[in-house]
């Protein structure tokens, strides 16, 4: 078995783990920061919209030896605008210059036939209005709205309210953190980067399911023991899940970086490009929020309930009395079962932490 498989069986087995919930204080609390730090972006820059969105015109030339460098500064200085230009493929050309109409287009097309020695009918051209960006841009907010809402209620009803309100927290924390990185580096905002953001949602959304379900079939019963806390069971829940979801994680990151760096770096695909820059972000803000945020949101929402603050207590004044008698995990193996015993062991500490092991 390979290690990272080897590794993947003795967490699911609680043989070893590491302590999320108890260390949920410094997850929350970097992102706080990273989310304090994404709206002071996008209040202090804002977003850098796409001509879909504000309005212009699209040129595309065909194969010429100008840098893209030069064909900027040739785009600004005939239309006194700001230009972005993509280098395709087979050395063509796409620029992008915003705030055109259609008169003022067809005046900068023509100086850029001049400026790179082509001919006129050989630039491509095509004129988007801002209007068509409002629609996209409302229909992916009513589209955002309905999907949280459904997410929501389906939570409610397949596990408990308390889980679709860490899931929604979760998914809101992975918008804000990817829009919040647009706007701190400056990528465009295009209708290929709203289709990426309402994609990862569901990817979002997979690996914290996966981990609810896993924290649903593990606390059936909780109450009528007094070995493990709620928070306990959570994060065996996580570590059980935890290499699952580091492979699925990669798995999606793959393919996607291959349509970010080589799709969209050497292929110099526009539309492809921006789809999988957000989506690559998004995956990775949503596999660290369903680890680090949705499960331990959950654990501290569930032990405000009297029935869990009370199992805590008898839970905390058994392994008291247990310490007091010097009782070991092989001891509880004795009374309880090996089974039952070698998981009290593990939760949320591994092997290391049993003290007939640390007494050599």
């Amino acid at each position: 078995m390979s290690k990272l498989g080897d590794l993947g069986a003795r967490l699911h087995r609680g043989e070893v783990g590491y302590d999320f919930i108890g260390n949920r204080r410094i997850w929350y609390g970097l992102s706080v920061l990273i989310t304090i730090t994404a709206i002071v972006a996008l209040a202090v820059r804002g977003l850098n919209m796409g001509i879909e969105f504000q309005g212009g015109a699209v040129f595309t030339t065909p194969k010429t030896a100008v840098s893209v460098s030069q064909a900027q500064q040739y785009a600004e200085e005939a239309s006194g605008h700001d230009a972005i230009v993509q280098q395709l493929g087979n050395d063509t050309l796409r620029i992008q210059v915003g705030g055109l109409d259609t008169e003022k287009s067809d005046q900068v097309r023509a100086e850029l036939a001049k400026d790179l020695g082509v001919a006129e009918n050989k630039i491509a051209a095509e004129l988007v209005g801002p209007s068509w960006g409002e629609q996209i841009a409302t229909k992916a907010w009513t589209g955002l709205g309905i999907f949280m809402i459904l997410v929501v209620i389906y939570l409610a009803i397949a596990f408990e309210w308390r889980m679709a309100v860490a899931a929604l927290v979760a998914l809101i924390h992975d918008l804000t953190i990817t829009v919040g990185i647009y706007s701190l580096v400056g990528f465009e905002v295009t209708v290929g980067t709203v289709i990426g953001l309402l994609t990862i949602l569901g990817y979002s959304l997979y690996d914290t399911v996966v981990v609810f379900d896993s924290l649903k079939e593990q606390t059936k019963g909780i109450t009528k023991q007094t070995r493990w806390t709620f928070s306990d069971i959570a994060n065996r829940s996580i570590n059980s899940t935890l290499v699952r979801s580091i492979n699925t994680t990669v798995v999606a990151l793959l393919p996607v970086a291959g349509l970010l760096f080589i799709g969209g770096g050497v292929l110099g695909a526009g539309m492809l490009n921006d789809i999988s820059l957000s989506l690559f972000v998004g995956l990775a803000a949503g596999a660290y929020s369903s680890i680090f945020i949705a499960t331990p949101l959950v654990a501290d929402l569930k032990e405000r309930e009297p029935a869990m603050k009370a199992l805590k207590k008898r839970v905390l004044a058994k392994r008291a009395a247990s310490a007091a008698k010097g009782e070991s995990a092989d001891d509880l193996a004795e009374d309880n079962g090996p089974d039952e015993a070698a998981e009290a062991a593990v939760v949320g500490q591994g092997r290391r932490g049993r003290p007939s092991e640390r007494r050599g």
